[in-house]
């Protein structure tokens, strides 16, 4: 079976419902998917998820690499058995929380250096890195660093966002490698619909097995 199989589309084309193929099973779309950041969906046992239907859960790179640790949760198995949940799982990158959780962050071609906001620790995330701590995780899908812009932002700025965006996707794609894990493209490009659309032609030349739509991130207050 093909990663993703449209089951029904609209007479217009727009819209469509359809199967996504993972390695913990099928997940039916379109799907409203709970978030499980730090491996738990708060107030609800996994077996109570799954009997409410859902087929696939949200959990973060950054939150997990923090506490307990991606390696702790590869030593447990991986994080399906980590935290008792048999179908699909779906990790961010981390790359949102490590710029606006810290104190102090800095980004550069290499990556995004952060600081903890559980204890000060300095750390950094680039493009392997990330890479790597899913693949402890051992999630369905994968998430690479990426950056979200932040509202407002000048033109220029949207550009060069995206263009390390694009940078850091190839890097995060030779670091994946052949794997049962499927790596999906973020689109960027803050609200610059050209720069969007050129966000979206480039990545699907690197080929990713699915697209994620990145939103600039709000930073403060909208006067």
């Amino acid at each position: 079976m093909p990663i993703f199989e449209t089951t029904h589309q609209s007479a217009t084309g727009r819209e469509r419902t359809g199967l996504l193929c993972t390695a913990h099973g099928i997940v039916r779309t379109p799907v409203f998917m709970p978030v499980g950041t730090q491996a738990t969906v708060k107030g609800l046992t996994p077996e109570q998820v799954a009997d409410i239907g859902f087929e696939i859960i949200l959990a973060n790179t950054y939150h997990l690499y923090l506490q307990p640790g991606d390696d702790i949760v590869h030593d447990a198995g991986g994080l399906h058995r980590f935290m008792h949940w048999d179908r699909s799982i779906l990790t961010d990158s981390g790359g949102f929380q490590a710029m606006s959780l810290s104190r102090i962050s800095r980004k550069s071609d290499d990556g995004v250096e952060f600081q903890s906001f559980i204890d000060g620790s300095r750390h950094m995330f680039t493009p392997e890195r990330v890479i790597a701590v899913q693949k402890n995780l051992d999630s369905d899908i994968v998430m690479p660093l990426d950056i979200c812009t932040q509202y407002p932002s000048a033109r220029a700025t949207a550009e060069q966002d995206l263009n390390r965006t694009i940078a850091w996707f190839r890097r995060a794609k030779k670091a994946m490698g052949n794997s049962h894990q499927l790596l999906f493209g973020i689109t960027q490009g803050g609200f610059h619909g050209d720069l969007r659309e050129q966000s979206a032609e480039r990545i699907l030349e690197l080929e990713p097995d699915g697209f994620a739509i990145g939103k600039p991130s709000l930073q403060g207050s909208i006067h």
